[in-house]
């Protein structure tokens, strides 16, 4: 685990943005599993100016979404492919049927949690985007989750709904359940970079990258992972206590 402090938020997302840039100049038909949340909105601001500047394309990448929320669908404001639609893919040159996001409104979540294991089986990642929540998740992979679960429906720990209600009218609306990729799928990822910004995350760095590596943590278990970038800034690498850049 590679760990990277950084001043700020938008050096945090310029690093990052640079790091993606890199990976689809090198290979122009990468797989990039991506990220929702306010962390990675800088970076999906900078990769869009980088294609609106010609100095990258998005024409043959196909992406994979980590989660969406069972209930929600892709046309409404709260949703994540609504999400990504706004902060990135209408602002680059992606084609719409090399994206791909679990299906929130599917008949049977079962079903649909199966087909997106398939896909992800299809899609192996060059690299995957992940935020960090407060509780130690990574997608929608509460605590105590198991290291080898693969896409799946999960009921949202209290906290993140609560860390989730600004994004909504009302704590109220927030969805309770969600489907989200697997952490062993995530773990298949070739690269892995993990943003986390604010003094709010500060618990949850530490125990990524200093404490057991354990379910508790969901997170701690990319210190297993061969290939992981963690950019933080400043007020998120607070608790850290090892020499880090």
């Amino acid at each position: 685990m590679k760990v990277l402090i950084v001043k700020d938020y938008e050096q945090m997302s310029r690093i990052a943005a640079d790091i993606i840039a890199d990976i689809v100049r090198r290979n122009p038909s990468a797989v990039l599993g991506l990220a929702t949340g306010s962390t990675p909105v800088g970076m999906y601001k900078l990769l869009s100016q980088f294609v609106e500047e010609k100095k990258a394309s998005f024409k043959k990448v196909r992406t994979v979404n980590l989660d969406e929320y069972v209930g929600l669908g892709a046309e409404h404001e709260q949703s994540f492919a609504h999400f990504m639609r706004t902060h990135l893919f209408d602002s680059v040159d992606v084609a719409p049927n090399n994206t791909h996001i679990p299906n929130g409104l599917a008949d049977d979540p079962q079903s649909e949690c199966d087909r997106y294991h398939r896909l992800l089986q299809q899609l192996p990642q060059d690299v995957q985007v992940l935020g960090l929540g407060s509780n130690g998740h990574i997608g929608f992979n509460e605590p105590d989750t198991p290291f080898d679960s693969t896409t799946h429906t999960v009921r949202l720990a209290e906290s993140t709904v609560r860390d989730n209600a600004r994004f909504f009218a009302s704590r109220e609306e927030v969805p309770q359940t969600a489907i989200t990729m697997g952490i062993s799928e995530i773990m298949n990822a070739r690269k892995i970079i993990v943003l986390a910004s604010g003094k709010i995350k500060a618990q949850a760095v530490r125990a990524m990258v200093e404490g057991e590596v354990t379910p508790a943590c969901p997170a701690s278990v990319l210190q297993n992972h061969a290939d992981c970038t963690v950019i933080v800034d400043e007020d998120a690498a607070s608790l850290l206590t090892g020499n880090y850049r």
